[in-house]
This record gives C-alpha cells, sequence and structure tokens, in this order.
C-alpha cells in the first residue's frame, strides 16, 4: 500500500553513493528504511536480517547472520565492509522483547538474553562500525534505537527491555563523545507507539488491543513506519550535521 505520507517523488537528502548498514532491515522499520532509500537516491544497503533476508536489488546488499555476540556482530559490519568497500553510516534496528512475562518472575538466563539482544548487541555494532569509520578517515554516522516507555521505567511486561533501552541512552552519549573528533555523528531515536508489527511479533498484540493502545496517545493513533523512516534519513542526511549525543522522541505526543 502507498504511504499517506511520503510523495512519490520525495528525494532522500543523503549524500550521494553513503553506504549504509541496517541491521534488523527486514522488520516493519528496516523494511521501511529500506525502501525509502532506494525510493529517491544512489547510497549502497547493507540489509541485514537475523532470520530472514531482502533480495538481491542494484545498490542492496542482503546479510543474513545470527547474532549470538561479538564476533557475529563485528563479522556483520565485516561483511558489508568487504561488499561495499566501506561503511559511512551504521542504523541498529535489531532487537525485540523476548520474554513478557511479570518481570519477578524472569530468571538468570532469561535476563541475560534479553540484555544481550538489546544492549550488547548494539554496543558490538557500534563498536565494529565505529573503529572502520575511524580507520577510513572520513567521518559517518550510528542511528541507535531506544523507548519512549523506558525514560518512565517500562511497564511490567517489558522492564527488562526498558532497561536495556534505558542503557543504550548512555551509549549515544558516551559514543557520540568518542567519535566526535572523527567526525562520527551518533544519535538515537526514542519510539513510542509505532505501528510496525511490533507489539504483534512480541507481544501478540490482537488488532483490537492496538486499537486501544492507540487511543491513549494524543494525536490517536499509532506512528506510522515511514515517518519513523523520515526521520532516520534526516539523520543520515548533511542536515543533522550539527547533531550528535541526542535521543530523538517520535511518540505522537505520548506520555505528555
Amino acid at each position: 500500500m502507498t504511504s499517506p505520507f511520503i510523495r512519490p517523488d520525495w528525494v532522500p537528502a543523503v549524500p550521494a553513493g553513503l553506504r549504509i548498514l541496517v541491521t534488523g532491515a527486514t522488520g516493519g522499520l528496516g523494511r521501511a528504511l529500506v525502501a525509502m532509500l532506494r525510493q529517491g537516491s544512489d547510497c549502497v544497503i547493507g540489509a541485514h536480517g537475523a532470520s530472514q533476508s531482502l533480495e538481491p536489488a542494484a545498490n542492496l546488499i542482503p546479510i543474513q547472520r545470527a547474532f549470538t555476540g561479538d564476533a557475529d556482530c563485528r563479522a556483520v559490519v565485516d561483511a558489508f565492509v568487504e561488499r561495499a568497500g566501506g561503511i559511512d553510516a551504521l542504523v541498529v534496528l535489531s532487537g525485540g522483547i523476548l520474554f513478557t512475562g511479570h518481570w519477578q518472575d524472569i530468571d538468570e538466563a532469561q535476563w541475560r538474553r534479553e540484555q544481550e539482544m538489546n544492549l550488547d548487541q548494539p554496543f558490538f555494532l557500534a563498536r565494529a562500525a565505529m573503529a572502520r569509520m575511524k580507520a577510513q578517515g572520513t567521518g559517518g554516522r550510528v542511528l541507535l534505537t531506544g523507548t519512549e516507555s523506558a525514560i518512565h521505567g517500562g511497564s511490567a511486561t517489558s522492564f527488562p527491555y526498558a532497561i536495556a533501552k534505558r542503557g543504550t541512552e548512555c551509549m549515544v552519549q558516551g559514543m557520540a563523545r568518542d567519535g566526535a573528533p572523527h567526525s562520527i555523528l551518533v544519535n538515537g531515536l526514542r519510539f513510542g507507539f509505532i505501528e510496525s508489527g511490533f507489539h504483534q511479533r512480541w507481544h501478540q498484540r490482537s488488532p483490537a488491543q492496538m486499537d486501544e493502545r492507540a487511543a491513549l496517545v494524543p494525536l490517536k493513533r499509532g506512528g506510522h513506519v515511514d515517518e519513523a523512516a523520515a526521520l532516520m534519513i534526516w539523520l543520515l542526511s548533511g542536515w543533522s550535521s550539527f547533531m550528535t549525543g541526542q535521543m530523538i522522541p517520535l511518540t505522537g505526543g505520548d506520555w505528555l
């Protein structure tokens, strides 16, 4: 279905030939970002999916690899660099909620897996990408993702996930400070209720439950994936070249 928000002739203002690695590219947000980048730019896109892959196409490098730790994260970055000839931007959209019970009932293994997926892996990916960018000497961009609920303590059934995402905010600030002398900008997006398929996949939300959640948002709807993708593209563009170390909310006014 054609997006109601983005004109067909809309062209992303990203630098020509930008080499962008997107992890979690097969999810709702990832597919929207990849589609929008391909629609109006000539950038080289590395589309990573842990369990599935996008079809190869012009300027699109599909990478399918599961994550288990630092070595796998470095391997994803290395695979993209080898095929693209370098890396100018990393967008981390991979992650999810594995444990959906009350946080009081989570066991140690489940806790560690939750933090591994949502805190450790973004760190290892960003560190590997930044090392490559520093070696290139041409600067770069890193975009990480958070969640608006994390700054309000999360919920009883997403508490471990929220803790990991709150840690990501610290990561954005610390890595931005380290990257600034190398012209590497590190920012994050603090998403609210975005209708990307996330809640259906990880929380098994029904259509009725999705409607109930949307009704809690002051704008009375969930965010569209293209609205999120457009914000990410702005952060990859030259228009955001004086911004680093920031978490940008996209919430529809949620939590006001």
